[in-house]
């Protein structure tokens, strides 16, 4: 357990918003266009997918805020 603030923190969640920012204005700008005139269902579903890609990298982001490194503690032992 954590016993003092680390900068790694507020760093993280800062990077955080702007990856997302950064990946929200990329997926309006290429992928928009792309599928404008798709049904509504379709676009739905690609808006969907893409929603939740950027969850995929999240875990070792958190790793790596929580301990400094980007690994789960443990999990390189084996």
């Amino acid at each position: 357990m954590r016993e003092e603030p680390t900068w790694r923190i507020p760093f993280g969640v800062l990077g955080l918003l702007a990856g997302l920012t950064v990946y929200g204005v990329l997926v309006v700008d290429y992928v928009s266009p792309w599928i404008a005139h798709w049904p509504g269902l379709a676009q739905a579903a690609v808006y969907l997918v893409l929603g939740v890609v950027w969850l995929l990298p999240l875990r070792r982001f958190l790793i790596w805020m929580e301990t400094g490194r980007w690994s789960a503690p443990g999990a390189d032992e084996a």
